[in-house]
């Protein structure tokens, strides 16, 4: 391979990365930043914004609930890691968790009372404390730091008097100067992914609905690792196969997927369809590349 060849690899990777992080930006967060909420819902104040000065995050999210406050409030002053789950994405979010994998399916009595500056454990390696708690109406959950660098705000908004609006809002403060960082930028692109499902999970158990079966969830998180790992695959292949090419447009197939599953909330077979038909196109184009092309030393 001569230095060319590997400078325009090189390049196309980073042009791919460049691509996706662009479409991430500007056409995907955008909207997943005020996921159900109305332009008004965005715009209000809500107990909990003067906790978090010049945040990086800000988002606003919100579903309808059929049911008065008080039937959606025990759902949720009981969540958290240890205590009744997220009622969202169970397999990773309870996992190691001391109450089992699932989330409540019903009204826990004694997570029901906790108190301002009680520690509340958000996974096994993590935690914030309670902030004010006003009954049926509000929920704050905030960091131990001072000043507070994170702030999370459950609201009660009733509609009429048989609907009721969640409102989410979430403002974070990123660490660029310290290993904290890592994990604001998981909570960049997971939050996006998670909340609008916890939203979903407490409409589904005030609204009698139930929840996912494991076995679906499971499904769904099957498809982002085959998504996520064709990525990593393709990736390596530009710089093993001569027509580079080729494997640049699986990874960016497979990149493009990835954003696909884990944002457009599609029916899961439509992305296990997808996924299946890179991995068969990888496949085959491996079986056309002679030795030689994939060999390190080869043009």
């Amino acid at each position: 391979m001569t230095l060319d060849s590997k400078i325009a690899r090189l390049f196309s990777v980073f042009a791919l990365l460049v691509i996706l992080i662009t479409l991430y930006l500007f056409l995907i967060r955008p909207s997943q930043l005020h996921w159900g909420a109305t332009a008004q819902e965005v715009d209000r104040a809500m107990p909990g914004d003067d906790l978090v000065a010049n945040p990086t995050f800000v988002a606003t999210r919100a579903i309808t609930i059929r049911g008065r406050p008080e039937d959606i409030w025990p759902w949720i002053v009981q969540m958290g890691y240890n205590r009744a789950g997220y009622y969202g994405y169970d397999l990773i979010e309870n996992l190691g968790s001391k109450t089992g994998i699932r989330s409540a399916a019903s009204i826990v009595p004694e997570l029901q009372h906790p108190t301002t500056g009680d520690v509340l454990p958000i996974s096994s390696v993590a935690h914030l404390t309670f902030g004010a708690i006003q009954p049926n109406q509000y929920l704050i959950w905030q960091s131990e730091a001072q000043p507070h660098d994170g702030a999370f705000t459950w609201a009660l908004y009733p509609v009429d008097q048989n609907n009721t609006r969640l409102v989410s809002r979430i403002r974070l403060r990123y660490h660029w100067a310290s290993g904290a960082l890592a994990l604001d930028l998981f909570t960049e692109f997971a939050d996006h992914v998670a909340v609008p499902r916890i939203l979903t999970g407490v409409r589904n158990r005030v609204e009698g609905r139930g929840s996912n079966s494991l076995a679906a969830e499971g499904a769904e998180i099957a498809v982002w690792v085959l998504a996520l790992v064709e990525m990593a695959i393709a990736m390596v292949l530009v710089f093993r196969w001569r027509q580079w090419w080729h494997a640049w447009c699986i990874e960016l197939g497979a990149g493009s997927l990835l954003i696909f599953v884990l944002y457009a909330r599609a029916p899961i077979w439509i992305g296990a369809v997808l996924g299946c038909g890179i991995a068969i196109l990888m496949v085959r184009l491996s079986r056309r590349a002679s030795p030689r092309w994939s060999r390190p030393g080869s043009a």
